[in-house]
């Protein structure tokens, strides 16, 4: 009876921590994509349960009109489609600074301003065997705080993350 409990409780315990490892604790990668021009977002997720994470970012962005830095934070709940297929969603915000090219004549004498966006995000993510995570993401953002550019934009984007 104590080894029949024993084996019941390492499968159970075994089987959560397979489960807990849909998502990796770490990663850290390039989200790269296209929204009114290229940009480049060094990346780094982290998980919070078995399916929730947080997901951080510093990104670069240059277009015809300006060149921008910023930051984002979004929230993100995880499901697992099969074996190493995840698809998820979340929301957050982001905030950063753009340098606007002065032929850009809708913008009066300032050089550059500060923005803050909300932020979704939804995608799908493949975990290899090896530590490589790929996803392809769509991020809509809309502008809050901005006196350039207050529309809806949508990012599409391609992750190359390294799990830790």
């Amino acid at each position: 009876m104590k080894k029949t409990l024993i084996i019941a409780l390492l499968f159970l315990g075994l089987s959560g921590m397979v489960y807990a490892q849909d998502i990796a604790p770490n990663a850290i990668g390039l989200r790269i994509g296209d929204n009114d021009g290229f940009s480049t977002e060094v990346n780094y997720q982290r998980a919070l349960s078995e399916n929730n994470r947080l997901e951080l970012g510093l990104a670069w962005r240059t277009a015809d009109r300006f060149d921008a830095v910023k930051g984002t934070g979004i929230y993100q709940w995880v499901w697992n489609i099969d074996g190493g297929f995840n698809w998820y969603a979340g929301a957050g915000a982001s905030v950063g600074i753009f340098d606007v090219d002065n032929d850009f004549a809708q913008f009066d004498d300032d050089d550059s301003e500060l923005f803050i966006n909300a932020a979704g995000d939804i995608g799908i993510e493949y975990r290899f065997d090896f530590p490589l995570l790929l996803s392809l993401d769509f991020r809509p953002e809309i502008g809050i705080l901005n006196d350039f550019d207050d529309s809806l934009e949508f990012d599409i984007a391609l992750g190359i993350r390294y799990l830790f």
